[in-house]
């Protein structure tokens, strides 16, 4: 029988990456596979930390829990500092509704920066109730936190609202739809500011009659957008 011999190199080759059916030795280092963030386009990885961190107003560096969901994916700090400084004129003394709570980082950050009320909806219980826990701990009464699915299932609000937040899931056609409904059922102030963030740009054209867009953004693969409704 004839005898094999391998030089150094072939073991050498033969025995690393996936030549020889193994994972990447990061991989197998993490137990990890990577994957796209959604909202920033940035690479992250399954198994990061379930928090975020308010960052401006009275709550500055309080950090928040966040449920491990597919499809959660809170407003990047970036995002979220560029936002507020739009709102900043505005937000004093506002009343708020988050249509799409999540991590609850715009409502929070809302309050923190000095909102009167704030308006938190969920689609799933398990985010409502940790919404909750979060008001708790924050130790607030100036949000009102419940389990709906928007738009069809809000509340009729007490007082109509002068400040938005709309980050739906991508992937459900909700963003559009939701801002139609607003308008429709009555919701919005005589002059209310609208937060949207979508997969792409959107055209003022897209909007209802009336919505004029007056700051956009792109972060990563995410436009985002303040919208302004009447005078």
């Amino acid at each position: 029988m004839k005898k094999l011999v391998f030089s150094r190199a072939q073991i050498s080759s033969g025995s690393r990456g996936q030549a020889a059916g193994r994972r990447p030795i990061r991989e197998q280092a993490t137990g990890r596979r990577p994957i796209r963030e959604q909202a920033t386009g940035r690479r992250a990885t399954y198994g990061a930390p379930g928090q975020i961190r308010i960052i401006g107003g009275v709550w500055r560096s309080r950090k928040l829990q966040v449920v491990s969901k597919p499809g959660l994916r809170p407003t990047p700090d970036r995002v979220r500092e560029t936002l507020f400084n739009w709102l900043a004129p505005i937000v004093s003394g506002a009343y708020c509704l988050d249509a799409f709570a999540g991590s609850g980082a715009l409502g929070f950050e809302a309050l923190s920066r000095g909102a009167a009320h704030v308006v938190m909806v969920d689609a799933a219980v398990e985010v409502v109730k940790l919404l909750r826990e979060q008001a708790r701990l924050l130790k607030t009464d100036q949000a009102e936190i419940y389990h709906a699915h928007a738009p069809q299932q809000l509340r009729v609000p007490q007082k109509l609202f002068d400040i938005v937040f709309l980050d739906p899931p991508y992937n459900q056609d909700l963003l559009l739809p939701t801002c139609f409904f607003l308008e429709e059922k009555n919701f919005l102030a005589q002059e209310a500011y609208i937060y949207l963030e979508a997969r792409e740009i959107l055209q003022e054209s897209q909007l209802p009659v009336g919505w004029k867009i007056i700051k956009s953004k792109k972060a990563g693969q995410v436009g985002y957008h303040l919208v302004k409704r009447g005078n």
